[in-house]
């Protein structure tokens, strides 16, 4: 059975985000795994362990109440969307969210992560945010990196981000699979600069796997790169991007287009990143 990591800290980005989680776990028979990791204070109380240790054990049994009355809330949710038959186990732990997360993808072999991020408020912000982008560096698994805003909806179309290289076709075979499931089309685009060369190294392998495939390969040369990709979201009316992890700082830098054109675009779909 698949497996699927969903860290949370009860946000309303991360509880929309459940849902995504709950849709992915019944299309590909798989399981959940919720996780909440909190922080334990340090205090300066040094010199009196006593009371150094009560306050470590309130802290921990408020952690401990909170997460036990949100797992009721997390089960309605599933019961709600007609998804109670799937599994779910909780972890609770304290520590650091990211080494957390990294070791509990290693140990059960989890083959997704679905995050609720928050969406960036500021140009100097990072559209995926500081912990996803952390998780999709440190892990091998897929991140499924859901926006606050971003409300559920049928997957139908989704835009693989590629130059059409070697590393790109092993990494197009996993998005297949994906589509598959969700019975998607896949539309593959590279924006490069008009005088840019293509790359027709690997354009047989790419047509090849095309033809058998419900994909549609797409080339525009263009210097406004991220403008392009944020119109094609637009016009072809995408529900997911999918890239491969190098391809990480290019998503941060389309978001921080959107707010530079007064958001006159909307990335408020989910992302697909996909590691080596």
């Amino acid at each position: 059975m698949k497996k699927i990591l969903f860290p949370t800290d009860f946000s309303e980005a991360s509880i929309n985000a459940f849902i995504y989680a709950l849709k992915l776990a019944d299309s590909i028979k798989g399981e959940i795994i919720t996780l909440h990791v909190y922080d334990v204070p340090q205090v300066g109380y040094n010199n009196v362990p006593g009371v150094l240790n009560e306050i470590y054990d309130i802290v921990e049994l408020g952690n401990f109440e909170n997460y036990k009355d949100q797992i009721p809330f997390l089960r309605r949710i599933a019961e709600q969307n007609n998804m109670e038959h799937i599994k779910i186990s909780n972890v609770l732990d304290n520590g650091n969210l990211i080494s957390k997360t990294v070791k509990i993808v290693k140990d059960e072999d989890i083959d997704y992560v679905v995050m609720g991020t928050k969406g960036a408020t500021s140009l100097k912000e990072t559209f995926l945010g500081t912990a996803t982008t952390k998780v999709m560096n440190a892990t091998k698994a897929i991140v499924f990196a859901i926006p606050e805003n971003c409300k559920y909806k049928q997957i139908k179309k989704i835009l693989f981000l590629t130059k059409y290289n070697y590393e790109d076709i092993k990494v197009l075979k996993k998005v297949v699979e994906f589509a598959t499931v969700f019975e998607a089309h896949i539309d593959c685009l590279h924006v490069k600069s008009p005088h840019q060369k293509d790359n027709d190294t690997f354009k047989e392998e790419w047509h090849k796997i095309a033809k058998d495939q419900d994909i549609t390969l797409h080339t525009i040369s263009n210097n406004d790169v991220e403008g392009i990709v944020l119109e094609f979201i637009d016009l072809n009316e995408i529900d997911m991007i999918t890239m491969h992890v190098y391809h990480k700082n290019f998503l941060e830098k389309l978001f921080q287009v959107s707010l530079s054109k007064k958001l006159a675009f909307h990335v408020n779909i989910p992302i697909l990143a996909i590691p080596e």
